[in-house]
């Protein structure tokens, strides 16, 4: 009778029975009563694909109403679960092989944050550092075409008994961004919850591997993901983009204090001002400060942290970003050279943090 129960029972990722989805673990346990007055005992083990199955809760409620429905409603059921899956490790355990964990940020959007990440990033694998990049920004992901990987499509492998999402490799970085499971062409319209959920996915339920630095690529301003990779990430610090010019300034410094605010406290590396000045190919020699003169310098004296570099504008910056081969892969070049000199600055600035401050403590969540 208990079987037949369960058969009636729909569950919602297969849209079969709890029979048919071979979801029973086991024969389901009947005890009759030992004294008068005792219930019978009912117990079920169910197995689900995996510990953060959505459909978990319902499929429990869906299966006790079953049992009780076919075996009366005095009986006292026990609804046990199992995975297929092994559970995703807990926050703080989420990225046991990574040594730094770097959030690239901005207090506004066009400041060029994104392609100061990549560059960044490949410039570091050139130094000869293990280096991961996430693409954290849910809405709007750059990085597939900034490092000419749009087709590219990751797959998934068995390891430690969980599905893990293998990272594409490209330029000796390993990079994930859900804007290689959207389409590049829609516009990706979720909620909040649904945007955190799968940008944890991105984090925990990735074969990340050992890495001596982890860039993540956050969005410009302060949103849940900002909180979302706070809550989930112990972060080793910051460094904050900006251009030179004030309304970008005045974001940056917003920016800081999201991270400097006490119940976060995760230390800021440094500011890099990016767009410094134009230099025309045909002229490399000139400067022309379109943007205003050395804003962001000023800013880090004024906030006491440091002016990790200055990047100039150039077109093939522009030119290299759309054709999916950053400025950091050359050493030739005046921005290639920046680069290359914004990596070291980032790992001195980085050895010093951590033999002068303790680990950063990921924040607590209210309930």
């Amino acid at each position: 009778m208990v079987m037949e129960a369960l058969a009636t029972v729909t569950y919602a990722g297969t849209k079969k029975n709890l029979v048919e989805s071979e979801m029973v673990a086991d024969t389901p346990a009947v005890a009759a009563p030992q004294k008068d007055g005792e219930p019978w005992k009912v117990k079920v083990v169910l197995t689900f694909p995996r510990d953060t199955d959505p459909f978990l809760k319902s499929t429990i409620k869906a299966t006790e109403a079953a049992i009780k429905y076919h075996c009366g409603e005095d009986v006292e059921v026990t609804i046990e679960t199992e995975f297929k899956t092994a559970p995703r490790p807990e926050v703080g355990q989420m990225l046991p092989g990574v040594k730094n964990i770097i959030a690239v940020s901005s207090g506004k959007g066009g400041v060029g944050k994104s392609t100061v990440s990549a560059n960044l990033a490949i410039a570091l694998a050139r130094l000869g550092y293990k280096v991961g990049l996430l693409d954290t920004d849910i809405f709007g992901p750059s990085m597939p075409k900034m490092f000419n990987v749009e087709d590219e499509r990751p797959y998934a492998i068995k390891k430690d008994g969980r599905d893990l999402i293998v990272p594409i490799e490209q330029y000796g970085v390993k990079l994930l961004s859900i804007g290689f499971f959207v389409s590049p062409t829609t516009a990706t319209l979720w909620r909040g919850g649904m945007a955190t959920s799968a940008l944890k996915q991105l984090i925990a339920d990735a074969d990340w591997g050992e890495l001596d630095y982890f860039i993540l690529d956050t969005p410009p301003g302060t949103s849940d993901i900002h909180l979302t990779l706070l809550q989930t990430l112990p972060i080793t610090g910051a460094v904050i983009v900006s251009t030179p010019q004030q309304v970008a300034l005045a974001d940056a410094r917003k920016g800081i204090d999201m991270y400097r605010n006490e119940k976060v406290n995760v230390p800021i590396l440094g500011l890099i001002e990016n767009m410094a000045w134009f230099t025309p190919a045909e002229l490399p020699e000139n400067r022309y400060y379109i943007f205003g003169k050395e804003g962001c310098k000023q800013l880090a004296e004024e906030m006491n942290v440091p002016l990790l570099a200055q990047i100039p504008l150039v077109q093939s910056i522009c030119d290299n970003g759309d054709a999916g081969t950053p400025a950091a892969l050359s050493s030739e070049t005046a921005t290639g050279i920046a680069f290359i000199n914004l990596a070291q600055a980032v790992v001195t600035v980085v050895n010093r943090r951590n033999k002068e401050q303790p680990e950063t403590k990921i924040v607590g969540m209210n309930k």
